[in-house]
């Protein structure tokens, strides 16, 4: 079946559901959107397409302070904290120029500025959910067939195996990444464009302690984030030109982590593989909007951008936030959840707010990833400027850890309980 055969519009007169919402896609976001549902009284099912045991990666994330936040007003931060990592300090520093700028909780008078997570770890955690709440259904492996939107409701037509069957919904959620045949049927269009980058991922070990530091590092073929796990491992992610990120990962693994322990400043001393090297390119993508009827966008399915700073999967959650919020206050208030004066709620709440990081994250690329004099003095000034004025650091920890911008109830949660201890 051609994709654009996936989606279809008819009226009907059905007004039975099986579910109130279908989320279609599996991964970290799509999972969180449903965990968040889990007590909204609507009923949920989560559909994926992959074996579970197909979906685990080898792969780590920045999870900002909002993200952590989030998590713990699902209710599963207490079973990923213990597992991942706090980082306490962020260096921050332009090629071997000497001016580095250095974060520390004390900027933001919190505990912390983020976490990294391993990807088995947050999946594992949020699947754990789904399966404790009466409400919330996983299919899975289940393909999508087709999508028919309605008047009413949505029929989505499933294969399990050689098996057909049809179900019935108020909504679709498309979470199914940033190709998202869910988006394409559905006739969304995407603005952007790929970067002249493709980024290197690695997991390493290393010989001196990494004391909870996340790294980041700019040279002129790209930036390079060096991200802290446990037991003396950190997570690479080495932005470069599409051949040179190519050159790396057929590199001889001594060569490379020659190069990688140089790349660092040898600060964490030996460096040891521990995963393969995994290349994938770099894209910044929108799409025209984020809602219709029956349909919502989130996560890389709605937009993409630069993995400096580690925003990517902390939009998407911050989106499945919003959009839980939304559908719940919703449908206490009787609404359709499915109605587009509902969605576009969301859209409004998430699609500017998104825009501001996907504009942060490429000015950011585009100033430190080239040589032209007049940039690398403006850029350095402005380094300076974020070592020396309190008030400008403060601000651009507060964009990096998820503190601007409106914060979802589920979010407050935690906010409101630390206030009371």
């Amino acid at each position: 079946m051609a994709l654009e055969q996936l989606t279809k519009t008819t009226p009907s007169s059905h007004t039975s559901f099986d579910y109130d919402a279908a989320i279609v896609g599996g991964g970290i976001v799509g999972a969180t959107l449903a965990c968040a549902l889990k007590d909204s009284g609507l009923s949920v099912v989560l559909i994926e397409a992959q074996p579970q045991s197909a979906q685990v990666k080898a792969q780590a994330y920045n999870l900002s302070l909002l993200s952590g936040r989030i998590f713990q007003g699902i209710g599963v931060w207490e079973k990923i904290l213990p597992q991942i990592t706090t980082y306490q300090q962020i260096r921050l520093s332009d090629a071997d120029h000497g001016g580095i700028v250095q974060f520390h909780p004390s900027d933001l008078g919190t505990d912390a500025l983020g976490y990294i997570g391993e990807h088995r770890i947050l999946l594992t955690a949020l699947y754990e959910c789904l399966a404790e709440s009466g409400n919330l259904s996983l299919l899975c492996p289940v393909e999508v067939v087709e999508v028919d939107y309605q008047a009413s409701g949505v029929e989505i037509n499933l294969k399990e195996k050689s098996e057909t069957r049809t179900i019935r919904t108020r909504l679709v959620v498309a979470a199914d990444g940033a190709r998202s045949p869910i988006r394409t049927a559905a006739g969304i269009n995407t603005r952007g464009w790929q970067y002249w980058q493709s980024c290197v991922t690695a997991r390493i070990k290393t010989e001196k302690p990494h004391n909870n530091t996340a790294f980041e590092r700019f040279w002129p073929s790209g930036p390079m984030g060096v991200l802290p796990l446990s037991e003396h491992r950190c997570q690479v992610v080495w932005t470069a030109p599409h051949e040179e990120a190519k050159a790396l990962q057929e590199l001889d693994e001594k060569a490379f982590l020659a190069l990688l322990e140089e790349r660092t400043g040898k600060l964490l001393g030996h460096l040891e593989l521990e995963s393969s090297r995994v290349v994938f390119p770099v894209q910044l993508m929108q799409s025209d909007r984020y809602t219709q009827s029956r349909l919502a966008l989130i996560g890389d399915a709605a937009h993409c951008c630069h993995p400096v700073g580690g925003q990517g999967l902390n939009m998407g959650i911050r989106d499945a936030a919003a959009l839980a919020q939304v559908l719940q206050d919703a449908a206490q208030q009787g609404e359709d959840i499915g109605n587009v004066k509902v969605l576009k709620r969301y859209e409004r709440w998430r699609k500017l707010e998104n825009w501001a990081i996907l504009g942060f994250t490429d000015i950011l690329d585009r100033m430190f990833s080239n040589n032209w004099l007049p940039v690398v003095t403006v850029r350095r000034f402005g380094l300076w400027m974020l070592k020396t004025i309190h008030p400008l650091k403060s601000l651009a920890l507060k964009l990096m850890t998820g503190l601007l911008g409106r914060t979802p109830n589920l979010a407050q949660s935690k906010i409101r309980a630390k206030a009371t201890v």
